[in-house]
């Protein structure tokens, strides 16, 4: 009986050890979890509004003399300098008033000549009472009369050149020509209205509105800062989502609120060399709110809320799975600021949440960087 007994229990700690291997053999292995190390990262503060790409300067470039358009100086769209010819009128009939009124000044300046040198005989002759006086007066009153003739001939040349100077129509700024209201050959004058408009480019104006609150807050911001400086960094988002590479700084605040929407108008002045803000177009406007500051930061899709708040799936060094509880406070973009209950560096699960619990080791491996 006794060696029966010493069998049996040898064959069931046999059958025991050849489980335990089996269930070893057995065993799942370690869920697979992607995760992401808590960063620290320099922020600021933003606030976000809509808003309007308006040209600094805009001029409708109009005919200021009558005549036919000769000569069309520019294509539709172009960029245009300052000075930059763009419409010529036909000069002929500007060109003979000029040379008419050159003839009538030279002609003036003969009479006054003439005015002056028999004035000049007669002062001589009433000295010895050859002249009567009377007539030395009236040749005085002739010369000047000559005098301002000559000045008057002298005005209607300087308005004839300058209807001549009229005839070419330039560019009085720096900027983008729109379309062409009229081609050549047409009669144009003063009451034609507009035969192009110019926009200025570079820079350009962006603006928006902002609410009450805002601008309350912005004036202590500047009143609580150092340099007082009132001039706020704008960004701006394209409409395709993307954000415009030159920030710009705000340069105006209206003086008053408008009742309809209770907005007060914010303009800030943008950079545009490349012509990527067309005017009237439609913006995103990010302000900055305060100066850069850091703050540790974490994927939003690793972060959990449940009743008792907000939490983190942690891997530690054991490679096992820890709950951690955080605060968070603003979002940017995908990521979310944790000002406390993390440390930089430590590993956050952002993918495979579902498939773990507190305690249990995993298979860490890092998220991809976009």
């Amino acid at each position: 009986m006794h060696g029966s007994s010493t069998k049996a229990v040898i064959g069931a700690l046999a059958v025991i050890v050849g489980c335990g291997v089996a269930a070893a053999q057995d065993a799942p292995p370690p869920p697979a979890v992607s995760v992401s190390p808590v960063a620290s990262r320099q922020v600021t503060e933003t606030g976000d509004f809509i808003g309007r790409v308006v040209a600094i300067n805009r001029v409708d470039v109009v005919a200021r003399v009558a005549g036919f358009i000769e000569e069309r100086n520019f294509t539709e769209g172009q960029m245009v300098k300052t000075g930059d010819l763009l419409f010529r009128i036909e000069q002929d009939t500007y060109k003979t008033a000029v040379d008419q009124q050159e003839a009538n000044l030279a002609k003036a300046k003969a009479t006054e000549v003439n005015a002056n040198l028999q004035l000049q005989r007669a002062q001589a002759l009433v000295k010895n009472q050859n002249v009567p006086q009377a007539t030395v007066d009236q040749l005085a009153a002739t010369e000047q009369a000559a005098q301002a003739d000559v000045l008057q001939a002298q005005a209607l040349l300087e308005q004839a050149k300058i209807n001549l100077g009229y005839t070419e129509i330039r560019s009085p700024i720096d900027g983008r020509i729109g379309l062409a209201n009229f081609t050549v050959g047409n009669l144009v004058d003063s009451t034609s209205g507009r035969l192009a408009v110019i926009v200025s480019q570079d820079p350009i104006y962006v603006t928006f509105q902002a609410s009450e609150a805002d601008i309350i807050a912005y004036r202590k911001r500047v009143a609580n800062s150092a340099d007082k400086d009132p001039h706020v960094t704008v960004h701006i988002r394209l409409p395709d989502g993307t954000e415009y590479a030159h920030p710009g700084l705000t340069n105006f605040l209206d003086v008053q609120v408008q009742t309809d929407t209770d907005t007060v108008t914010v303009r800030a002045q943008m950079p545009n060399p490349d012509g990527v803000l067309i005017p009237g177009g439609i913006v995103g406007v990010i302000v900055e709110r305060g100066k850069p500051r850091f703050t540790l930061m974490v994927p939003q899709s690793g972060v959990l809320l449940d009743q008792a708040g907000h939490y983190v799936m942690v891997v530690n060094d054991a490679k096992q799975v820890e709950l951690r509880r955080i605060t968070t406070g603003s979002e940017h973009g995908k990521d979310i600021e944790v000002p406390s209950g993390l440390k930089e560096g430590e590993l956050v699960i952002v993918d495979g949440i579902q498939k773990v619990r507190p305690g249990q080791v995993v298979a860490a491996s890092a998220v991809p960087e976009n």
